[in-house]
């Protein structure tokens, strides 16, 4: 089949959807949805979020210089979405969305209990791109759900049920198809 030429857009997909977590100096802990987000480093572990300079957490992330990343399942698609409606400037997302903050360990920012993996990160860099800001993370703790880790120790995706955003719209994931090297036999 004959390929279709488009113009030079953000065609990258599926992406990840993840709820960050931050605080204003005073400890108000306030949430944002976001697409923009990825691993970019294995040792030391680290990650990557892009935010719009004008958006209320951005500012709030470079003043604090931490945050965390809380993986939400496809059963709070709703909460999610309304996370990245709202601004926190006038809105109390925990409260309008009825999620559930907890202590985190090593950070300021809250935890979101209802998202069965929660990764605790310092920002080391922040480097503008146009748009958006990329804050570049070191991953200082990570919190996994009881019930989402495998018998191996490793987190079962099937139970942590991730979902993706794909230009404009959530998508859940199917059954595992592979897994790496398998290729190799």
């Amino acid at each position: 089949m004959a390929k279709k030429r488009i113009k030079a857009e953000t065609a990258l997909f599926p992406l990840p959807v993840v709820l960050v977590t931050s605080t204003d100096r005073s400890g108000k802990p306030n949430i944002i949805t976001l697409a923009w987000a990825g691993i970019v480093c294995s040792e030391p572990p680290m990650l990557s979020i892009s935010i719009r300079p004008g958006r209320y957490s951005h500012g709030l992330i470079k003043e604090q210089m931490e945050f965390a990343v809380n993986i939400p399942t496809s059963l709070i698609v709703r909460q999610t979405d309304i996370c990245g409606t709202i601004s926190g400037r006038s809105h109390d997302k925990f409260k309008e969305t009825g999620l559930s903050p907890e202590p985190a360990a090593v950070i300021k920012p809250p935890l979101i209990k209802e998202c069965p993996v929660n990764l605790e990160c310092r920002v080391k860099d922040v480097v503008s791109l146009g748009t958006h800001d990329m804050f570049i993370a070191e991953i200082v703790s990570v919190h996994v759900d009881e019930s989402a880790v495998s018998a191996s120790g490793k987190i079962d995706h099937s139970k942590a049920k991730p979902f993706s955003y794909n230009w404009g719209e959530y998508w859940s994931l199917g059954e595992k198809i592979g897994f790496y090297g398998c290729s190799k036999g």
